[in-house]
């Protein structure tokens, strides 16, 4: 299929930057922890770009076994957890150039964020079902990129070296989105959510649509807080919550699904466990709460935003 294809390209192109990572991290005699850093983003270019390359040709029997995957995964955080994986230097602009191209440039350089958001809105609207969100996203993405190198009139080189710094600032934790998803798949399979079903039941009324909805959305948000992840929340509380006391209920599927999902991304911003969200942004802009700098400004955007989510899901969802 063409959305497989596209899909697994983007995958392909996300190890190209791990693999640029290698490169320039081999380069670097100076590099405090070379070898191990090295190791670390070609395992994970490996992942994105050769565990289903058959995809590419539409044969889905050429691939990595999962198990060797799993392994990869596991020797992934190992590295990371011994606090192996650092970065050393990046090639960056000066302070004065920066500032000087600041006031160049000016309010143009919001054009392809607000492109990004706008294309990948309108592939996702009218092709869908031939492309799927994923890819609608990478489009966006590249074309956003384009863009951004028009209006900046930077260099492909200069574009790979910021993408590369990029995700040696984020770190390992670039990895935690897709391991929280696939650690959902797991706690489904386990049976976690009947688990928190059959613990709910006691103080959720059957036929209550109101407090149904409230604990799907609240459960969304709670969970997520200890993922960190809305994608790991979804399937377990969906399954726990939202199948049997919203959508049984008579609730549309695909609305309660959407704003229970976006609900969960309430609880995203109210947890140290998102550390891609709310750490590394911290790193970032050298906040000095290192911890609770970003969470602490988004408590009451987020709480605000769960109250939205339980009364639109009531209003819309039946």
């Amino acid at each position: 299929m063409l959305k497989d294809t596209l899909t697994e390209l983007l995958y392909v192109f996300c190890g190209i930057i791990a693999f640029y990572s290698v490169y320039v991290t081999l380069k670097d005699k100076s590099h405090p922890s070379r070898i191990p850093t090295a190791l670390f983003w070609g395992i994970l270019g490996v992942i994105f770009s050769f565990s289903r390359i058959g995809m590419l040709w539409g044969n889905k029997n050429i691939k990595i076994d999962d198990t060797v995957i799993g392994y990869l995964i596991v020797l992934l955080a190992v590295l990371s957890a011994l606090k192996l994986v650092k970065y050393n230097k990046f090639n960056e602009s000066s302070k004065e150039f920066k500032a000087e191209m600041a006031n160049k440039i000016g309010n143009k350089i919001f054009i392809p964020a607000l492109a990004l958001a706008i294309i990948a809105f309108i592939v996702a609207q009218y092709w869908t079902k031939q492309l799927g969100s994923l890819v609608a996203l990478g489009i966006a993405a590249l074309v956003a990129l384009i863009m951004a190198m028009v209006v900046t009139k930077g260099s492909t080189k200069e574009v790979a070296e910021d993408s590369r710094r990029l995700l040696e600032l984020v770190g390992p934790v670039s990895m935690l989105p897709q391991i929280l998803a696939a650690l959902g798949s797991v706690f489904t399979a386990a049976g976690v959510g009947t688990v928190i079903a059959d613990g709910i039941k006691g103080f959720v009324p059957q036929g209550n649509i109101l407090v149904g909805v409230i604990a799907y959305c609240v459960g969304m948000a709670l969970f997520t807080m200890i993922m960190g992840n809305a994608f790991a929340a979804f399937a377990v509380i969906t399954a726990g919550i939202g199948v049997p006391f919203v959508i049984a209920q008579g609730a549309n599927p695909v609305i309660a699904s959407m704003l229970g999902l976006t609900a969960g991304y309430c609880g995203t911003l109210m947890t140290p466990m998102a550390a891609n969200f709310n750490i590394v942004p911290t790193a970032i802009l050298e906040i000095k709460d290192k911890k609770y700098g970003v969470i602490k400004y988004q408590v009451p955007v987020a709480i605000t935003m769960l109250i939205i989510h339980i009364i639109l899901m009531y209003v819309w969802a039946f």
